[in-house]
């Protein structure tokens, strides 16, 4: 089996499926225009967020037989025509799970206590106590979480050990201790921080907008560190313009290759970062041992 290592994959997993008698080539900065000249030779290829395996790149893969995305999500890849034409799809959902959840939880102190504008002021060589001195606590506050999966609940357990009151919305019935299922109206009604954890589909595009926000308390706060598109950044901003939400923290955006939502940094209230949830040491290995277990079972299956 001829394996190509498409983005950054710890050395160690590399290591392991080179052992197990797999042919790994590893080009982890490889462009899309290059990608379509060599993926024909390869019958497997790994891949993070920046890789995209689209239409064109499946067509011409006439040798491909799996393809494994490092992370969670899977809208990189255009899942149901790679597997109408006969390629196995995996991801590793479960190996980023606690690293996401953490940000999310750093998000919430942020916005609590206004910490990078504390540390800008600093920077700036103020003492600006009296105006930073105006932050909340947690606990006792009411955390709503727009998805409950893996990350979802790994973010519960955290939330509930700070003294939250967590709701969560989720389509099918799920028993989370420490968190309480109801509708999206009444965790948008009652929550005094919403979290976005869903995938982007068609269902959940803009699952939170300008009606959405309408229905939430004054000066609620937003975290996404789920995926861009899930929340209308546009009526986002309108929303903090208006005072109806008093901050918002990304980590993801609609338009990562172009936007990544400047706009809404031109806003004060606004924090963010460039899609960093996974990007811990623990997560990348945890990933990367995912990933070369998933590709050493497919290879003793199927070669």
């Amino acid at each position: 089996m001829k394996l190509l290592i498409c983005d950054p994959t710890a050395p160690d997993a590399i290591a392991k499926m080179r052992a197990a008698g797999i042919e790994v080539d590893v080009r982890d900065d490889i462009s899309a225009d290059e990608l379509m000249k060599v993926i024909p030779e390869y019958h497997g290829m790994v891949v993070r967020s920046r890789t995209k395996v689209r239409q064109p790149l499946i067509d011409v893969a006439r040798n491909l037989k799996l393809i494994v995305r490092g992370g969670v999500g899977l809208d990189n890849i255009d899942v149901d025509y790679a597997r109408s034409k006969g390629i196995t799809v995996m991801n590793t959902p479960a190996a980023s799970s606690i690293s996401v959840a953490e940000l999310t939880i750093g998000y919430l102190f942020a916005l609590a206590r206004r910490i990078p504008d504390a540390t800008a002021s600093m920077r700036a060589g103020k003492w600006e106590k009296k105006a930073l001195s105006k932050g909340t606590e947690l606990t006792g506050k009411t955390l709503g979480l727009i998805g409950c999966g893996r990350i979802g609940q790994q973010v519960v357990k955290r939330a509930a050990a700070l003294g939250m009151t967590v709701l969560f919305y989720r389509r099918t019935k799920v028993n989370v201790p420490n968190a309480t299922q109801v509708s999206l109206d009444e965790l948008l009604t009652k929550s005094d921080y919403i979290s976005l954890h869903v995938p982007h589909t068609p269902e959940t595009h803009h699952i939170i907008g300008a009606p959405e926000f309408a229905k939430m308390k004054d000066g609620v706060y937003i975290v996404n560190c789920g995926r861009g598109g899930t929340l209308d950044e546009t009526a986002l901003y309108d929303a903090i313009v208006s005072g109806k939400v008093a901050g918002a923290a990304l980590d993801v955006f609609e338009d990562e290759k172009e936007d990544r939502g400047k706009k809404l940094f031109t806003l004060p209230q606004v924090i963010g970062s460039p899609h960093i949830g996974a990007g811990t040491r623990e997560a990348r290995a945890r990933v990367g041992e995912e990933v070369a277990e998933k590709v050493i079972a497919f290879y003793q299956e199927n070669f």
